[in-house]
């Protein structure tokens, strides 16, 4: 079963790993690309967004405050080598900040700098499968982002979307961790005790993970109406 979530400090060698393999991804892809899951978009216009919100949250770090939002302001350099930096300039800003600090940020959980360490990380992993990469995730880096999902984004998804509807209380199951989840209905629903029975959700981890992010894949294998329900709603931002 997977500690989740990490210490705060346990996510940056995670998080130097992802960003670099979505370098490597940008240096060695085709700019002009698509991007299946983010219909309109190039691979080029996907390193553009990612770069930018890297600078976004290490400007919300570094503050503690919230921070205007431009995602798709351009490069002032060359893609790579603009996105490299912007992870840098992210990993320094984190590596600086105290895990405990008080700081803004838009998930359910305790308004600390430690929610961005973690927030990062599942950004780049989930962008970095859009871009294409054979980047092979770890399954409880996965499990983690799972849990931001339910735990973090759930409780705030009225900020973005309707609350989802479900008819009774849904188990989700990674396969590959052995952790698992049990999603209740409510107002917005929320994580709570096992249930025995009813509706499932069973895959690896990273497979968990994209379908929650609404991403293509392979699908885990869904069991009953609340399954359904729970794997339709969109979920996060």
């Amino acid at each position: 079963m997977t500690t989740m979530p990490f210490p705060a400090r346990a996510y940056l060698p995670v998080l130097r790993e992802l960003t670099s393999a979505f370098a490597e991804r940008l240096r060695t892809g085709d700019p002009a690309a698509k991007v299946p899951d983010c219909v309109g978009w190039t691979l080029a216009d996907l390193g553009t967004h990612l770069g930018n919100v890297h600078r976004w949250a290490a400007t919300v770090v570094t503050t503690g405050q919230s921070h205007p939002q431009d995602f798709e302001r351009a490069p002032g350099a060359e893609l790579v080598s603009w996105y490299a930096e912007s992870a840098g300039i992210l990993l320094d800003a984190l590596a600086a900040a105290g895990p405990e600090d008080r700081c803004w940020h838009f998930g359910g959980t305790e308004k600390t700098t430690a929610f961005w360490f973690r927030r990062q990380v599942h950004e780049t992993a989930v962008h970095l499968a859009d871009a294409g990469s054979d980047h092979a995730l770890d399954p409880a880096v996965a499990a983690d982002g799972v849990d931001e999902v339910l735990g973090a984004m759930l409780p705030r998804v009225t900020r973005w979307h309707a609350v989802p509807q479900l008819p009774g209380p849904v188990t989700l199951r990674a396969t590959d961790t052995g952790d698992v989840w049990t999603v209740h209905p409510g107002e917005p629903p929320a994580l709570g005790p096992a249930a025995s029975g009813g509706a499932s959700v069973e895959g690896p981890a990273r497979d968990l993970l994209l379908r929650l992010w609404k991403r293509s894949g392979p699908d885990p294998r869904a069991t009953g109406e609340a399954a359904e329900a729970l794997l339709a709603a969109p979920l996060t931002p």
